[in-house]
């Protein structure tokens, strides 16, 4: 794996999720401790049907009290669609938490939803397995035309650099960087 660096190779557009919880009352564990459990329950259920539209996804901890869940899915359609269905976890979950949670500051809920257009992203992993959007899609090596963030993003106009394995600055055409 090392000296490895991948980027995602995704055609056409696609959504990005983020939804995450943050604990502001540890001691009120009757009120987190079902949001917390209720991620997990969704999460297993939308990877267990290929056809949800969830591409894939990655969870974080960010110390102290927050917990992060970074999804791709095919399309805010199928994304809405998961999260109104009667019949699915999710939905009963925010019912439950809107009942029981919201408005007593006790725990926090968030998710931002973007939407990005084909050829409005790039992204590169190095020294590492394929992860969040590369292992969510199609991970490919970051090589050639895909080397430098302006490449990956389909643009050939020099304005990008690399690092070389040795630590030298390589301007996107291949020759001296210079200061930046």
């Amino acid at each position: 794996m090392a000296g490895r660096r991948l980027t995602a190779d995704v055609d056409g557009s696609f959504v990005v999720f983020v939804i995450g919880m943050r604990v502001n009352a540890y001691w009120k564990l009757h009120r987190w401790l079902p949001v917390a459990l209720a991620m997990p329950r969704m999460l297993r259920e939308i990877e267990a049907d290929p056809e949800s539209g969830l591409l894939g996804s990655e969870g974080a901890f960010s110390p102290p009290r927050t917990l992060l869940l970074l999804q791709y899915w095919e399309s805010v359609d199928a994304l809405r669609e998961y999260a109104r269905a009667p019949d699915g976890e999710h939905l009963p979950a925010w019912v439950e938490y809107n009942r029981e949670t919201a408005g007593t500051g006790d725990v926090g809920v968030f998710h931002e939803t973007y939407v990005v257009d084909d050829g409005d992203h790039e992204s590169v992993y190095v020294d590492l397995p394929a992860f969040g959007l590369a292992r969510a899609t199609d991970a490919r090596p970051a090589e050639g035309e895909r080397e430098t963030a302006a490449g990956r993003l389909g643009r050939t106009d020099g304005e990008d650099a690399a690092v070389t394995p040795d630590g030298e600055v390589v301007a996107s055409d291949g020759g001296p960087a210079g200061r930046r």
